[in-house]
């Protein structure tokens, strides 16, 4: 026996995993733009009237991006955000987020480490069909610091594995990628 497909709730089902999808590539992308110091990259992120709110710092979302490359920059010699739970409430344009992100910072040191746990708490909206961040709250809700000094051991280094970098000689701008054409090693 087969069953009468509903078009229009397929419809509204591919349309709202399309919605799902264009939404979390938004916040990936500003968290690889923040790892890349990726100015255009993160900018791109947010409506021109967006703001990003970081503690006690208020950023107009276009303006993000050079504060946060600078903060970044002072604290830490390499980092990683990692979006990890990740929720979303769609209403028409607007969607409310709450994204759980892992930073691992690399402090300037080279010796040392930071794992903060915290989450993102996003409204966005979609204009001219495309979803861009119109307000971010960022809480922090566990800080670690550990030891970081094995990746200058010889042990590491002998491993050969491409370090990142905070621009666009990174190898993750490479097409295609080339196996062991890395600009930086350990």
């Amino acid at each position: 026996m087969t069953e009468a497909i509903d078009l229009q709730r397929l419809q509204r089902d591919v349309h709202y995993l399309m919605d799902r999808t264009a939404i979390l590539d938004c916040v990936n992308r500003h968290a690889r733009g923040h790892d890349r110091f990726d100015v255009n990259l993160l900018t791109a992120c947010y409506h021109p009237d967006g703001v990003d709110e970081h503690g006690s710092a208020l950023n107009p979302g276009p303006e993000y991006a050079e504060w946060a490359n600078k903060v970044h920059a002072a604290g830490s010699k390499l980092h990683t955000h990692n979006i990890t739970t990740h929720t979303c409430e769609i209403d028409g344009d607007t969607a409310h987020c709450e994204s759980y992100v892992l930073v691992m910072l690399l402090n300037n040191d080279e010796q040392s480490a930071r794992i903060i746990s915290g989450r993102y708490l996003d409204q966005l909206e979609r204009r001219d069909g495309v979803w861009k961040i119109l307000v971010r709250r960022t809480t922090v809700d566990v800080l670690l610091s550990g030891d970081a000094s094995i990746l200058s051991s010889s042990v590491f280094r002998d491993q050969g594995y491409a370090k990142g970098v905070r621009d666009g000689t990174d190898i993750s701008y490479q097409r295609p990628p080339e196996p062991r054409s890395s600009p930086q090693r350990w």
